[in-house]
């Protein structure tokens, strides 16, 4: 939106050189967040293994279909097991979401999905490899191998734990009724 040429601060400025231009703090935040994830490798590469697996089971109507039919009979079990509870609210389908840059917050949604579906991901990666038709064969492999590492828990609990973090903030610097106060306090959370 700050464009130098066509940005809309650039076009209202234009109309009005008297007006001021605010940064986006939440913007800022998401865009501090790439970079320093972009620059620590191993964060980078646990990003890029969940790209890969997105990829791997989003791309296919037939693959998706088969993940969400898993984790639907995992829950139905859990329900009837008592495991899980019923209510309104509770227990709404979940979906492998693919995260972006421009959206951090997106990374955080992702992270908590791939918590909570993980059995079915290793199922239908499961799946896959045993299936000697699937052009998925070997890329199932490779990603089951991450997966069930303990680098790869790990890193997805942690990132998880962090990601709550800076959602919060983020969501506090976007609302219109601002508490600076709070929001200092979630700034001096997150940089701890």
């Amino acid at each position: 939106m700050q464009g130098k040429l066509n940005g809309l601060k650039t076009l209202i400025q234009n109309e009005n050189p008297a007006a001021f231009y605010v940064h986006c703090f939440a913007h800022q935040l998401h865009l501090t967040l790439v970079a320093v994830a972009k620059i620590h490798e191993p964060i980078c590469i646990f990003f890029e293994l969940v790209s890969n697996l997105l990829n791997c089971i989003g791309s296919s109507c037939k693959r998706h279909d088969m993940l969400q039919n898993i984790q639907a009979a995992k829950v139905v079990d859990a329900l009837d097991s008592g495991e899980l509870e019923s209510g309104q609210g509770l227990n709404q389908e979940t979906r492998l979401k693919r995260p972006g840059d421009t959206r951090w917050g997106s990374h955080y949604g992702s992270s908590v999905n791939l918590i909570h579906m993980f059995s079915s991901v290793v199922d239908v990666l499961g799946i896959l490899l045993k299936d000697h038709s699937s052009e998925q064969r070997g890329c199932a492999g490779y990603l089951l191998t991450q997966l069930e590492s303990f680098d790869f828990a790990f890193k997805m609990h942690k990132m998880k734990n962090i990601l709550a973090i800076t959602s919060e903030l983020s969501k506090t610097l976007q609302r219109k009724d601002q508490d600076i106060v709070n929001a200092m306090e979630l700034v001096r959370i997150a940089k701890q």
